[in-house]
């Protein structure tokens, strides 16, 4: 059982670290001008609009002006939640 946790712990925490890296990604391509048709730009995109437009949707404050804050407040949420669920599970090994 316990081996199955820390399993389920480290695939959660790789998850997390896979999508902060697109987050960042999106934020760094969003400072070009991209070609929309690319593939990796569309993946990007379709990984994280969902996400950031229910972010920008519950504050809207995140948007001021020509600056966006949502990936921001995406990276901030995401590593706290992954800060929680982490400390959850290895409190189970306990």
């Amino acid at each position: 059982m316990n081996v199955l946790i820390v399993a389920i712990a480290r695939i959660l925490d790789l998850a997390f670290n896979i999508y902060i890296f697109i987050v960042v990604a999106r934020a760094l391509i969003s400072w070009v001008n991209p070609d929309p048709y690319n593939p990796i730009v569309r993946f990007l995109h379709s990984a994280t609009d969902p996400v950031l437009y229910r972010l920008r949707r519950l504050f809207p404050f995140l948007q001021a002006g020509a600056f966006d804050f949502s990936p921001i407040a995406l990276l901030i949420l995401l590593s706290v939640l992954q800060q929680v669920i982490a400390s959850f599970l290895y409190q189970l090994l306990q």
